[in-house]
């Protein structure tokens, strides 16, 4: 195939000097912009997963109490793995939870420990990253607790609730509100003041709310000689509260010896809830499940396996995380990727490019399809006028027939110029389309080639013509350049198949 030189098709074609760099220079421009970010893309992404992400603020509970040392284990597991948690210390629950809300606009803290059964107030868009595995327990404590055999022996005792604002008031106000009737005094007290009064009488009982292990647990029965009450009629207290069960703390569970508890204690268990605000990144809430399951190694698989009825909905992060048994790829290798969309967005991203990227090709497809049939359809139309068997060459060459100096004939000959022409800018408006799969122009160039080729010998020979109803221009008459018309030895019927390739 021979071309047609760059400057003979732009004016042939009619366009601008510079307009046939401008495609090829947008499209190495998009090729080498999509290079850089290929490159950027894999320059941020980590290639040896860590935590560097994960910086957030944990509020926990009091400096002595089980939550505040949660919350330090998981710390040092973050610190291990690169990342932060910042340990905020707290009354407990309820004011986690409103410390929670109230951060929602400035993101001092992200995430908390609060107790199941809060009561969540309307519009508060918190959302729950999982339940601890281990739930916590509510003891009563006291110097004579084993006295206590029968709801009916509770009457008039001072009881402490905790802290004021604390999970523990609020389980303990629920537990002990069908029970008022035994005209019992309910107080709030710190936690160390509260272990004090128990000490020294003043209290008749206290609650708490515990990890069974908790260090603090284990002082007060060992140390402060304080007994654990073995709760009446737990079954009956329990009901009415969906989210506490009856559970047992073992005889000697600690001091085997002696043994303390001299016998099995029934007591209320409590779940434990990480609640989030909405303010930490998909990522950081990742990062948060990877550090729990690495402190709690069964943490993702209880999770998975609970019913949520905590009245929370489920952050979509851990939503993913647990019903992936483990983090998003990308949460690990380029966590910023996964604070963009998740990723089954970009799974569908993904698909949704490769479908466009195929649908454009088909269509291109489609679209040389028609313009070759239409350059044979033209092609035909024009052998009646030279014979079959005339070649491109031999066009631009050869002298005015007679029956073409007409007006038919000239107007045959201006229409065939016509519809080329118009196919000609049809080819070069869609080989100049950004959405043409690179190296497919190739593909249209060699249309464009074929039409203009033919294009410019009909010109010249139109030229002979001399204009309608006018006369044979002279021989010193000025014509277009020949450059390179054409294969002498191409006829019309060689070169109108429907292969485009180049």
């Amino acid at each position: 195939m021979r071309t047609v030189p760059k400057e003979q098709l732009q004016r042939v074609l009619g366009l601008p000097s510079r307009a046939l760099g401008a495609p090829a220079g947008l499209k190495a421009a998009f090729l080498l912009g999509a290079l850089a970010l290929v490159a950027t893309l894999v320059g941020l992404s980590d290639h040896t997963p860590g935590l560097s992400h994960l910086r957030i603020g944990f509020l926990s509970g009091g400096e002595r109490g089980n939550y505040y040392a949660i919350v330090n284990a998981l710390a040092a597991e973050a610190r291990r793995q690169h990342g932060r948690i910042d340990n905020l210390a707290s009354a407990g629950s309820v004011e986690n939870m409103s410390r929670l809300i109230a951060a929602q606009s400035v993101c001092t803290a992200q995430f908390a420990l609060v107790q199941d059964g809060m009561e969540w107030p309307a519009g508060h868009r918190l959302e729950l990253i999982g339940r601890l595995s281990k739930a916590e327990s509510l003891v009563f404590l006291g110097r004579d607790a084993d006295r206590v055999q029968s709801l009916a022996d509770l009457r008039g005792k001072r009881i402490g609730l905790g802290p004021v604002g604390s999970g523990t008031e609020r389980v303990a106000r629920q537990v002990l509100a069908h029970l008022g009737e035994l005209g019992m005094s309910l107080s709030t007290h710190p936690l160390e003041e509260q272990l004090a009064k128990l000490e020294t009488g003043e209290l008749d009982l206290g609650a708490m709310v515990i990890d069974e292990d908790a260090q603090l647990l284990r002082e007060a029965v060992r140390d402060r000689k304080l007994q654990i009450l073995d709760l009446p009629a737990a079954e009956a207290l329990a009901h009415p509260l969906p989210f506490t069960h009856v559970g047992r703390i073992a005889a000697g569970q600690y001091d085997p010896i002696r043994p303390l508890p001299p016998g099995d204690r029934r007591v209320l268990r409590v779940d434990t809830l990480i609640v989030g605000n909405g303010c930490a990144r998909r990522s950081a809430v990742q990062g948060l499940i990877t550090v729990l399951a690495s402190v709690m190694p069964d943490f993702v698989r209880y999770n998975r396996q609970s019913p949520n009825r905590t009245g929370l909905r489920f952050a979509p992060a851990a939503r993913s995380y647990f019903d992936s048994d483990g983090p998003d790829l990308l949460g690990v290798y380029a966590p910023w990727l996964l604070d963009i969309m998740p990723m089954v967005g970009w799974i569908q991203l993904f698909f949704g490019v490769s479908l466009f990227l195929s649908a454009t090709s088909v269509w291109h497809r489609f679209q040389l399809w028609r313009i070759d049939a239409n350059r044979v359809r033209a092609e035909e139309s024009i052998l009646p006028l030279f014979g079959p068997r005339v070649t491109v060459g031999e066009i631009a060459e050869m002298a005015p027939a007679p029956g073409h100096e007409t007006p038919t004939g000239r107007a045959d000959i201006d229409g065939a110029v016509e519809r080329l022409t118009q196919l000609s800018e049809r080819c070069r408006r869609q080989s100049m389309s950004m959405l043409v799969p690179m190296g497919q122009e190739m593909a249209y160039r060699y249309q464009e080639t074929l039409i203009a080729n033919l294009l410019y010998a009909l010109r010249i020979y139109r030229n002979r013509l001399g204009p309608a109803g006018g006369s044979r221009p002279s021989a010193g008459a000025s014509l277009p350049p020949r450059g390179s018309a054409g294969a002498p030895g191409e006829s019309l019927t060689e070169t109108s198949g429907t292969d485009t390739s180049s």
